[in-house]
């Protein structure tokens, strides 16, 4: 067997385990989706992953929801808390991460060292403090501790990302600019934020992804029904009757994952450059 042959196979087995690997990943989203279709004791009853009978009610019917709002309002709160989020987060983070990367200022170094430490804290070790200055603020039952929290640049991922970006980029690119006349600001929105896109879009997709799947802060920050999320709202579909209609649960959950599965494919390309080259030395 000549070495061209041994590499076409070696490659076909490749692509072979890839695509298995695939299916194993997609497969709870396709059973999902046929779910929808299942009445309880198809789906706890049988294994096949076909339904007897296509039945698009659950969809119309899970709209519904409960208690007189339907999910066209949850969805559109879920946006509401989402977008600005992931917005404000990665103008402050990009803000932060420029003045670690490209300043020098007394106590950097500590306060870089604190930046490192708070991403090892969970999220459950700093709920309660966060919890209490939010009750104190008066802003609980709101969207703004999410708000507030990107603002002040709270999330040390995206900060520490994209500084590794930063750090990539030749200085000389602000040398030249300051040499032109622009200022700090200026040199940093016209020259290196430019530069920052790939890396941007990543930290804008994790945040992105992350807030619009969050349920447990929006659990512990939101209480009216009116104001919940989507992620919210499928577990009030299972609090709202005594016999939960899994096909109901079913069909909104393959509407809630639609946004982000249609996201992700879209901007993937971003997604994998800022991943690819953050933290690579030019």
């Amino acid at each position: 067997m000549s070495r061209k042959s041994r590499k076409k196979i070696t490659e076909r087995v490749i692509y072979g385990v890839i695509i298995l690997i695939g299916i194993a990943m997609i497969y709870p989203l396709i059973w999902m989706f046929f779910a929808s279709f299942k009445s309880n004791e198809e789906i706890f009853g049988s294994l096949k992953l076909l339904p007897s009978s296509f039945n698009w009610k659950a969809y119309p019917d899970g709209w519904k929801s409960a208690g007189g709002v339907t999910y066209g309002r949850f969805f559109l709160n879920t946006f509401i808390l989402v977008l600005p989020t992931t917005l404000f987060t990665v103008a402050s983070s990009a803000l932060v991460a420029y003045g670690f990367a490209r300043f020098e200022f007394p106590g950097k170094k500590l306060l870089f060292a604190v930046l490192i430490a708070t991403l090892m804290l969970p999220n459950a070790v700093i709920i309660i403090p966060r919890y209490t200055i939010y009750r104190s603020l008066g802003v609980l039952d709101s969207y703004w501790p999410f708000y507030l929290t990107a603002i002040f640049a709270c999330y040390p991922f995206f900060t520490y990302m994209l500084i590794q970006f930063l750090r990539g980029l030749p200085k000389d690119l602000d040398e030249s600019a300051y040499i032109d006349g622009c200022g700090t600001f200026k040199t940093f929105t016209g020259i290196l934020l430019p530069l920052l896109k790939p890396s941007l879009f990543s930290a804008g997709l994790f945040q992105f992804l992350w807030t619009y799947n969050d349920y447990f802060n929006s659990l512990i920050y939101i209480n009216t029904v009116t104001k919940y999320t989507v992620s919210l709202a499928l577990r009030l579909s299972l609090d709202a009757e005594t016999v939960v209609q899994w096909n109901k649960v079913m069909a909104m959950a393959c509407v809630a994952v639609l946004p982000v599965v249609v996201l992700f494919f879209c901007c993937q390309r971003y997604f994998v450059d800022g991943i690819a080259t953050t933290g690579l030395k030019g």
